[in-house]
């Protein structure tokens, strides 16, 4: 092959790559009619789905969630909960004894695609289907199903009579097309973990019985004609008849979600330059007065969390008491009610935080959870605290506490673990929320809370509607920070290497203190060391990491600061010179604000009593 011609070949090469390199994703439209019958729990429905294949790739199968299948003796969630050593408590062994008429069902009887049968095999909480004709890139095809089930009672999540007396908790309670993205289909066993969606738009018609009162995603659409105070001006009579349906349309999210009772109180308020926030609850007199003392605290923690996070991009959004403890949907969450006032602000803070980082930065839960639940315990122990004079302004210590905690135990595993396979719900508790958490605490300790700062927004107004993984994150952040950061991954989310760097050595030159720092643990980073003077002034060495390829900038630190030459990573020791005697020392300390996941803080300080030539620690 001459010149010309490998000039040629690469050309065409170069041109076929943006069509797989470019970011793409799948798109749904929903409209679900649904019926239950609350006599015997029993439901009905049709979908009409309108699916667009925005891959590279023909697809001859589709998969679809069936996830009220899970509450069945012998389910795979139920297997897992009796074999696992530390089972959730909610669920433990109550599947397993579970009996017919409190199963949980959901069957599809029929379905075709574009008019045309297809082949359905229903294996436990997954239908697979067998299409007559692939679905082509860039084609939209329209799907239609019936499906029929039975709700459960409540276990996780989702079902009927709940703890607190909640009639009906509909979560995952529709076939839900599974999500196809670069790495494929994710036709993921609903055991009990969380949940990744195709972004799509949404219309659904619910219809029971008129007694009850129902929240949810979305937004009613049909207020005035069944006569429910969503209308203002609507006094006319409930809908003659025994059932009434219930019309919701919305835009632009992955999941939806809606829980129904007949004894729901209905509120209403507004966040500034914000949603309106609508309130559902039982109006029992042990707990109603902490949603009524909390609201206001939680608009402003909404105000914060869009302030400081992102801007919520929808007109409304839902606080609905059900479920078994906290879950988030797009919109809306379902918590339980009777808590006391903090604990209901602080739940609903968190719920609500996941309408950024799971409703609207909707990351696959299943492969990094704790870029959800971690990220989403950020920003809510951020917004929590800026409401109460007691708490410490970025305060994730309780976070920290709990990832050294596991790996003292030594019953840590990897960030990169699939949700699903964490040998123990201990580690995926602690990675997902604590290590998560730490993980965002700790980047701002590496970049500097300014760029952070400002990261983190970059990276919402990035991947809102997207599926961002964490080296979409990362990449961002190298962006705004100017810094190499592809180690930081590496290191804390790829192994479970720990972070731990001590003070070795400090011994008294003729001019100046030399101090023998050591690298024990086998994560590098970035070094602060602050040297406190018995004049009382202070200076912070900041030590940049050789693979950072550059070093955070001085923010709010009153004192001298000093940019020290790069630590090479290969280099378990540093010597760091300070100009001053060693007589003039009052004191040295590594890492004095805590950003780093220390494990073992007992080498970090030293105070210099008596001046000594050389002072070694052991």
């Amino acid at each position: 092959m001459n010149f010309k011609q490998i000039a040629v070949s690469f050309g065409i090469l170069l041109s076929t790559l943006p069509a797989f390199s470019q970011y793409w994703q799948q798109s749904v439209k929903y409209k679900i009619d649904f019926e239950l019958d609350d006599k015997n729990h029993h439901f009905k429905g049709e979908e009409s789905i309108d699916y667009t294949n925005n891959s590279p790739d023909a697809l001859t199968h589709l998969y679809f969630h069936l996830y009220f299948n899970a509450f069945q003796p012998g389910s795979a969630m139920d297997i897992r909960s009796l074999l696992i050593n530390d089972p959730d408590p909610r669920v433990a062994d109550r599947i397993s004894k579970l009996s017919p008429e409190e199963y949980g069902e959901m069957h599809v009887t029929s379905m075709k695609v574009d008019g045309k049968s297809v082949t359905l095999e229903e294996n436990g909480t997954i239908l697979e289907v067998t299409l007559a004709q692939p679905i082509a890139s860039g084609k939209t095809v329209n799907i239609n199903l019936e499906f029929n089930g039975q709700v459960p009672i409540q276990i996780r999540r989702s079902g009927r009579n709940n703890v607190e007396g909640i009639d009906y908790s509909m979560t995952q309670w529709y076939p839900k097309l599974c999500e196809y993205d670069v790495k494929g289909w994710h036709p993921n066993p609903y055991i009990g973990r969380e949940f990744y969606g195709i972004w799509g738009d949404f219309e659904v018609n619910i219809t029971l019985n008129k007694k009850y009162i129902i929240g949810g995603t979305g937004e009613l659409q049909n207020a005035c004609e069944i006569g429910y105070g969503y209308c203002e001006e609507a006094k006319v009579k409930r809908a003659s008849g025994d059932k009434l349906t219930w019309k919701f349309t919305a835009k632009n999210v992955h999941d939806f979600a809606w829980a129904a009772d007949p004894d729901y109180v209905h509120e209403t308020a507004q966040v500034p330059d914000g949603p309106s926030m609508h309130f559902f609850y039982q109006n029992d007199p042990s707990y109603a007065n902490s949603w009524k003392d909390g609201k206001e605290l939680v608009l402003k923690g909404f105000k914060y969390l869009s302030d400081h996070f992102g801007k919520y991009p929808y007109s409304q959004y839902t606080v609905i008491q059900g479920g078994d403890g906290g879950m988030e949907y797009p919109m809306a969450t379902l918590i339980t009610g009777n808590r006391k006032t903090p604990s209901f602000v602080g739940v609903t803070l968190h719920e609500a935080a996941h309408s950024w980082y799971q409703g609207v930065l909707a990351t696959n839960e299943s492969l990094y959870p704790w870029m959800d639940e971690g990220f989403t315990s950020y920003a809510s122990s951020e917004a929590f605290n800026s409401l109460y004079a007691s708490r410490i302004p970025g305060d994730h210590s309780s976070a920290y506490q709990g990832y050294l905690q596991i790996v003292e135990e030594g019953k840590e595993e990897a960030l990169i673990t699939h949700a699903d396979h964490y040998i123990t719900n201990y580690a995926y508790g602690t990675a997902s929320y604590n290590k998560g958490e730490v993980y965002l605490a700790q980047l701002a300790y590496v970049i500097g809370k300014e760029n952070f700062d400002k990261g983190i927004l970059a990276y919402f107004d990035k991947w809102k509607f997207k599926h961002p993984t964490d080296e979409d994150f990362l990449h961002v952040m190298e962006l705004q920070s100017n810094m190499v950061l592809d180690w930081y991954n590496e290191y804390f989310v790829h192994t479970t290497k720990t972070i731990d760097y001590g003070i070795k050595e400090v011994s008294m030159g003729d001019k100046f203190t030399s101090v023998t720092l050591e690298r024990v643990g086998l994560m590098p980073m970035p070094v602060d060391v602050e040297v406190t003077f018995k004049n009382g002034k202070k200076t912070m060495y900041t030590i940049p990491l050789d693979l950072m390829r550059g070093a955070k900038a001085k923010e709010d630190y009153p004192n001298t600061w000093v940019v020290s030459k790069d630590w090479d990573w290969v280099n378990p020791f540093y010597e760091l010179h300070i100009e001053a005697k060693l007589e003039d020392i009052h004191s040295i300390v590594v890492d004095p604000e805590n950003g780093m996941a220390d494990t073992n803080r007992n080498n970090n300080s030293v105070v210099i009593e008596n001046p000594i030539y050389i002072l070694k620690l052991d």
